[in-house]
């Protein structure tokens, strides 16, 4: 599986909407053939800083990309940020989250 985690700066005004302006793409890509996860996080020691956590069968990646949803974000999103996201993007051997054996819960 293709697994990426990308950091979000968003401009201190429109951080507490972000949600809302990402909704839209959120829900094209989470209905996407492929897609396994797309899920935000907000950062407690950063208000202005959102976690992407997604993640693609291997072969649908390219769709993802070239999706017309993807493209309106691109074009949209930059007016939000406060620069350039920082993504981490690999191919993982494992098809989906495995259990953290050291936060065992019987």
């Amino acid at each position: 599986m293709i697994f990426i985690t990308v950091k979000w700066q968003i401009k201190p005004e429109y951080a507490d909407r972000w949600p809302e302006l990402s909704r839209e793409f959120t829900a094209a890509t989470r209905a996407e053939p492929g897609n396994k996860w797309f899920d935000w996080s907000r950062s407690l020691d950063n208000p202005n800083e959102y976690v992407l956590v997604e993640a693609f069968e291997d072969d649908a990646a390219g769709a993802h990309v070239n999706a017309d949803h993807f493209k309106k974000a691109q074009a949209d999103f930059p007016q939000y940020l406060q620069k350039t996201p920082d993504i981490i993007n690999t191919t993982l051997d494992q098809d989906s989250w495995s259990e953290l054996g050291e936060m065992k819960v019987d």
